[in-house]
C-alpha cells in the first residue's frame, strides 16, 4: 500500500514538473538579440549571405586557368593498321610476318591540356562585378530581414504586455465585482435591494469574466507565438520588463539615429548587378581567346610510341550566330535592369509615405496618452461621487456600475497606451532603417 501511495506521489510530482511553467523575465532589447541570434528567419537570411558569397567565390574562380588530365588503356581485337609507314614493309625487318600490316593488341593514351582565357568580351571580369553586387544586396535584404525580425519581436511584445496588463486589470475588477454582489445579496436578503439590481451586479460578473477568459487566451496564444520566434522552451512564460523598456525608449529618444533603409540598398546593388549583366549579355557578341597548351603521350602496342609530344599556341572561338540570336539575350538584360530600377522608384515613394505615416502615428499615441491620463482621473473621481450617492441612496444601481465599467475602461487605455507609445516609436524606427541602431544592439 506504501508503495502505491510513493508511486502515486512521485507520478504527479513528475507531472507537476513537467507541465509547470518557467518564467523568462526579458527586456526588448534582450528578446531581439535572442531573436537575431536564434530565430529560424534570421539563421535562413545569414544561409543565404553565405550562398551568395559561394556563387561570387564560384564565378572568380572562372578567370583561373582550367586544367584537364586524361588517361585510357584500351585493348584491341583484331586491329589492322594501314598506312605509308608499312606500305614497302614486305621485305622489311620482320621476315616473319605473314602481313606487311600489323596488328596491335592495345592502345595506351595519356593527355594533359590547360586553357586560360586572355579576353572574352569582357565577359568574365562583368560577371563578377554582377556577382559582387549580388552579393552585397543580398547582405542588406539580410540585414532588412533582421529589422523586420526585430519589429516582429517589438510587436509581440506590445500585444503581450497590453493582453497581461487586461489579464492584471480584469482579475482586480472581478474581485471586486464579487464583492459587490455580496454586498448587494445580503442588502436584498434585508429588504434593503431589489432583486434586479443583484441581477444587474452579478451580470457585470459574467460579462468581466468574459473578458478575462479572452485576454488569458490572448495573452496565451501571443506568449506561445514570441516563445516559438525566440527558439525558446514551449513552457517558457515571458514576463516583460516595461520598466527598462520605458528607460531605454527615452535614451534611444535622446540619440540622434540616422539611417537608410536596406531593402532600399539591395535594390540598388541589383541595379548595378543588372547594368553588369547587360555587359554580360553583350560579350557574346566578341569571340573568344585564350592561351592553350597541352601534353600527349601514345603507345599503340608494336607498332608507334610517342613521348612528350607538347603544344600550345592561341585558340580563337566566335559564335557567328550571336550575331542575330544575342540581341533577344541583351533585350532580356535591358529589360530586367529597367524593371530593377522601376522597383527602386516605387520602395523609395513608399519609405517616405511609411516614415510619415509611422511619425503622425506616433505623435497621435503621446497626444492619446495624455487624454487617456485625464479620463482615469475625471472617471475615477466620477466613481467615487457615484459610490457616495449611491451609499446615500441618492443614485441607482445603473449609474454606479456604469461608472465602474468607465473607470475600467479607462484602467484599460491607460495600460494600452503605454505599450502603444513605445511600438509606434520603435515602428518609426524601422520605417527610417535604424530599429536595430536605436536598440543599441551590435550586428
Amino acid at each position: 500500500m506504501r508503495l502505491k501511495i510513493t508511486t502515486t506521489l512521485l507520478f504527479a510530482l513528475f507531472i507537476n514538473l513537467a507541465f509547470s511553467q518557467t518564467t523568462k523575465n526579458l527586456s526588448l532589447k534582450e528578446a531581439v538579440e535572442i531573436a537575431l541570434k536564434q530565430s529560424n528567419e534570421a539563421s535562413l537570411a545569414s544561409t543565404k549571405v553565405a550562398s551568395s558569397k559561394l556563387e561570387l567565390e564560384s564565378t572568380k574562380s572562372n578567370q583561373y586557368p582550367s586544367l584537364k588530365i586524361s588517361g585510357q588503356y584500351l585493348q584491341l581485337t583484331n586491329a589492322s593498321v594501314e598506312g605509308n609507314l608499312f606500305s614497302n614493309n614486305n621485305s622489311g625487318a620482320n621476315p616473319s610476318s605473314s602481313s606487311g600490316s600489323p596488328s596491335p593488341s592495345s592502345l595506351l593514351l595519356g593527355q594533359a591540356s590547360v586553357n586560360m582565357p586572355i579576353f572574352s568580351g569582357f565577359k568574365l571580369k562583368n560577371s563578377i562585378i554582377a556577382s559582387e553586387n549580388l552579393y552585397k544586396s543580398q547582405t542588406y535584404y539580410a540585414a532588412h530581414t533582421k529589422e523586420k525580425i526585430a519589429l516582429e519581436v517589438t510587436e509581440l511584445f506590445a500585444q503581450l504586455y497590453q493582453s497581461q496588463q487586461m489579464v492584471k486589470l480584469f482579475e482586480e475588477n472581478i474581485k471586486s465585482a464579487n464583492q459587490r454582489v455580496t454586498d448587494f445579496n445580503n442588502l436584498m436578503e434585508n429588504g434593503l435591494l431589489a432583486k434586479n439590481d443583484l441581477l444587474k451586479s452579478q451580470l457585470q460578473v459574467s460579462t468581466i469574466q468574459l473578458a478575462l477568459d479572452n485576454a488569458k487566451k490572448n495573452s496565451n496564444v501571443i506568449n506561445y507565438k514570441l516563445v516559438k520566434l525566440l527558439q525558446l522552451e514551449e513552457n517558457t512564460k515571458i514576463s516583460i520588463d516595461i520598466a527598462t523598456i520605458q528607460k531605454e525608449m527615452v535614451e534611444n529618444q535622446m540619440q540622434d539615429n540616422k539611417g537608410t533603409r536596406n531593402d532600399l540598398l539591395a535594390v540598388d546593388y541589383q541595379i548595378k548587378a543588372s547594368e553588369a549583366a547587360i555587359k554580360v549579355a553583350k560579350s557574346n557578341y566578341f569571340p573568344s581567346i585564350a592561351l592553350t597548351g597541352g601534353y600527349i603521350a601514345f603507345d599503340l602496342k608494336d607498332v608507334i610510341k610517342v613521348n612528350n609530344a607538347m603544344n600550345y599556341g592561341i585558340g580563337i572561338s566566335y559564335d557567328v550566330s550571336s550575331i542575330f540570336k544575342n540581341s533577344s539575350a541583351v533585350k532580356l538584360a535591358k529589360s530586367k535592369s529597367e524593371e530593377a530600377k522601376i522597383t527602386s522608384k516605387i520602395l523609395t515613394d513608399k519609405i517616405s509615405e511609411d516614415v510619415q505615416s509611422a511619425d503622425e502615428n506616433y505623435k497621435l499615441s503621446q497626444k492619446q496618452s495624455e487624454v487617456y491620463k485625464e479620463s482615469l482621473l475625471q472617471s475615477s473621481e466620477n466613481y467615487r461621487i457615484l459610490k457616495d450617492k449611491y451609499d446615500n441612496g441618492l443614485s441607482n444601481t445603473n449609474d454606479l456600475l456604469e461608472a465602474d465599467v468607465q473607470e475600467l475602461q479607462s484602467k484599460i487605455n491607460i495600460a494600452l497606451s503605454q505599450a502603444d507609445i513605445a511600438l509606434k516609436f520603435y515602428e518609426l524606427q524601422f520605417a527610417k532603417g535604424n530599429l536595430i541602431q536605436s536598440l543599441n544592439i551590435a550586428q
